[in-house]
């Protein structure tokens, strides 16, 4: 019961049941990644009339968090690359860093020197500031 409640009114958390309809119904698995999200895109790649091209979209595995769709998938999902990850040998580029969790509202958060959630206290004005004035 309390998953079934979840998958009603909550959207945060893995799919809602109205993507979990809309998958069974239209959708088709291409496939996972290191994360457990799994990816799917209408069935036999058919056109959406109304946006030009197939629909592709992603089943967060848990907590709904963007940040945690690697680069190969990014590229699928935004169709910048037509053939998914499963289907090619996907090498990552030099420049592309592994996957970091969002730390915004956590302990880990940045909190630079002058911020109000930083501990200690904040350094002193430099002096150098002058404001605005009209007719200067």
């Amino acid at each position: 019961m309390k998953r079934f409640l979840l998958l009603l009114f909550t959207w945060w958390n893995s799919q809602t049941f109205g993507t979990m309809l809309w998958t069974k119904l239209y959708g088709e698995y291409v496939g996972n990644d290191e994360f457990g999200n799994r990816y799917y895109r209408t069935r036999r790649g058919k056109i959406d009339p109304r946006l030009g091209y197939e629909r592709r979209w992603v089943i967060y595995n848990g907590y709904a968090e963007p940040s945690t769709v690697p680069p190969s998938w990014h590229g699928w999902l935004h169709h910048s690359v037509d053939v998914p990850p499963t289907q090619e040998e996907y090498v990552a580029k030099p420049w592309q860093k592994p996957h970091r969790p969002n730390l915004t509202g956590t302990a880990g958060a940045l909190r630079p020197p002058g911020s109000t959630l930083n501990l200690g206290r904040r350094p002193r004005a430099t002096g150098d500031y002058r404001p605005w004035t009209p007719g200067r």
